[in-house]
């Protein structure tokens, strides 16, 4: 996926040289599936190979000890970077943000300075769910943070709706949390997957004992299709965009740009291919198709 992102063949190597690549491509990874920019990317992943050099530099030799390293990352890039630079502007938060984002990604039950110690959603219900993803389940860090995404949205609808306890949800209840994702914008894969992480954890508070009955199969999802979200049509500004890009100055180029002004009439390619100056009538300006889908013919 890098390749995707960094375009000289010297970045590549050197971020797939680091001893933390493959954390490095699943935080990338982490970063794409959620939708942030290319921007985003170029200025994040950087700095977390630059974090992990420097924590290597400094005696780190397994993923779980990259958090002792953070705060001395942080102050020895902005000492370097007002050196440089001459400014004298904090950019703390600059530095810390993407190795922190880095560390919940990839090391579990890392938790990023400024939030909350007990950020687990029901963590005071069922304090064992996440190490059960970790230890039955075999989940990445990257899955856990769904599922204490997904968890906390829940948690947070079921407060606003006044349930104090797990035992008070019910399928209705249950309705009206994935509608309410539905209803806020969300893609229909985010959905689905949002739905996915409730069976799971009703599941688990049923087999805990939590509730009294397993609640999973009452979690409706909506069914995502293979290809569904490929645009039926282009606009017009991307037509005349192609349009645009055709050298009418030769022979070919006329006849390119001929072709192109029939998706007008929204023509397969068959019928482009079968015409002939026949077809034609230039008195009435109209175009004759004799042969279209289950042998109509239209004009």
């Amino acid at each position: 996926m890098l390749e995707q992102y960094f375009v000289k063949p010297a970045t590549i190597d050197r971020l797939r040289g680091s001893w933390i690549a493959p954390q490095i491509e699943e935080y990338l990874t982490w970063l794409v599936e959620r939708g942030y920019s290319a921007r985003f990317v170029w200025t994040r992943v950087p700095v977390a190979f630059a974090f992990g050099e420097f924590a290597q530099d400094q005696g780190a030799r397994e993923v779980s000890d990259l958090p002792a390293h953070v705060d001395a990352f942080v102050a020895d890039r902005v000492a370097r970077h007002h050196a440089r630079t001459g400014s004298t502007r904090p950019m703390g938060k600059e530095v810390r943000g993407p190795v922190e984002q880095l560390l919940t990604v990839v090391v579990t039950g890392f938790v990023a300075s400024g939030r909350s110690q007990f950020a687990q959603p029901f963590a005071d219900v069922a304090p064992g769910f996440f190490t059960y993803l970790v230890e039955e389940r075999g989940l990445r860090p990257t899955s856990v943070y769904s599922y204490r995404y997904h968890l906390d949205r829940f948690q947070g609808y079921l407060r606003r709706i006044g349930v104090v306890s797990v035992q008070e949800i019910s399928p209705v209840i249950l309705s009206g949390h994935i509608v309410e994702r539905a209803a806020s914008g969300l893609a229909r894969s985010t959905v689905r997957e949002d739905a996915g992480v409730l069976r799971v954890f009703l599941r688990y508070l049923h087999r805990e004992g939590l509730t009294a009955t397993d609640l999973s199969d009452a979690v409706g999802w909506p069914q995502v299709y293979r290809k569904s979200t490929i645009p039926r049509s282009i606009s017009w500004d991307a037509v005349n965009q192609v349009l645009a890009g055709v050298d009418r100055r030769t022979r070919a180029g006329r006849r390119d740009y001929a072709i192109l002004l029939l998706v007008t009439y929204g023509l397969r390619a068959r019928e482009v291919a079968a015409l002939t100056l026949d077809d034609i009538d230039w008195k009435r300006d109209r175009l004759a198709i004799p042969e279209r889908k289950a042998g109509h013919s239209t004009a």
